[in-house]
């Protein structure tokens, strides 16, 4: 072919491989206008057609629709802003097939109900603002109204899930997890209890407050009696349980005796709940953290050493 010669549909087609009927279809639309006619009517296009016909080729196998592509043929539009609009759009359908395949693969492994599936897909289909809403909620039921000293704000920082723009699946399934605990009436009263713990906690500490979480003294002083195998109930952890209580009680300014001990046996069967465990580490797992330390088995060993040195 060169720039003088004209040539038939046909032509194109063994030139570009693509069909006869594709190529007709392309000049009656207006993307590939034919240069003159022959003698018996037939369409004849210039060199040009071929470079055009390979743009449209590729415009389509992009998934561009007809009316854009004639734009860019016809450059009444830049094909760098038709690449970066469609990279957009590309970006978000790749976002909606993530959070499809999310719900898909939970409802495959929970054996969800439809109606479990429907409130699944609704919210992994919250927008930001929608997603901070629904935790704001949550974290207003838990903290909200009480006497917070600063750290409360860090707090409720800490336990906001913030999903990236670009999730991956298991980060989408933790959300929609974590945002039917929050939504858990039990698990609600049993953070509101945590939170009404710790402020009372504070402020019987004095105007320092509490300078160290009970959680802190718990799993410093049993993990090694976790380790070497003691017994809660034996006599052997009366040291461990003896320390713990030396810290709480020097912190609230009170003594080691039963009414301490049932105080604190309540704060951490409360702070023991499963559910809390589960949302931090669900929390983990959306906002990309590494996974929280499990706390149960050491709250479990104290409590049960509580238990067996309370009467009653």
């Amino acid at each position: 072919m060169d720039g003088d010669t004209l040539y038939s549909i046909g032509d194109l087609a063994r030139r570009t491989g693509l069909t006869v009927k594709a190529i007709r279809f392309y000049s009656d639309c207006g993307i590939v206008p034919p240069t003159d006619r022959s003698p018996g009517g037939y369409r004849l296009y210039g060199i040009d057609a071929v470079a055009r016909l390979d743009l449209v080729r590729t415009l389509r196998d992009l998934g561009l629709d007809l009316p854009t592509i004639r734009k860019v043929v016809d450059r009444e539009i830049s094909l760098p802003e038709v690449a970066a609009a469609h990279a957009e759009a590309l970006a978000v359908q790749i976002r909606t097939l993530r959070l499809r395949r999310a719900v898909l693969t939970a409802v495959a492994k929970r054996g969800s109900t439809p109606e479990e599936m429907d409130l699944m897909h609704k919210l992994a289909k919250l927008s930001e603002d929608e997603r901070r809403r629904l935790i704001g909620d949550f974290l207003d039921t838990a903290f909200g109204g009480l006497d917070c000293h600063p750290e409360f704000g860090g707090i409720m920082r800490s336990m906001t899930p913030e999903m990236p723009d670009n999730p991956e699946a298991e980060q989408v399934e933790a959300w929609v997890e974590l945002a039917e605990l929050s939504q858990d009436p039990d698990f609600r009263t049993d953070m509101r209890r945590v939170a009404g713990h710790y402020v009372a906690d504070r402020a019987q500490g004095g105007p320092t407050g509490l300078r160290r979480a009970p959680a802190a003294a718990v799993r410093d002083e049993v993990g090694p009696a976790l380790v070497a195998g003691i017994d809660p109930g034996s006599p052997q952890a009366d040291p461990v349980v003896a320390a713990v209580m030396a810290q709480y009680g020097a912190v609230l300014g009170r003594p080691d005796d039963v009414d301490l001990r049932r105080r604190l046996l309540s704060r951490l069967e409360t702070a023991n709940d499963p559910g809390r465990e589960r949302y931090l580490q669900l929390l983990a797992v959306i906002n990309g953290w590494s996974a929280p330390e499990n706390l149960a088995p050491v709250f479990d060993w104290f409590i049960r050493a509580l238990h067996a040195r309370i009467p009653g």
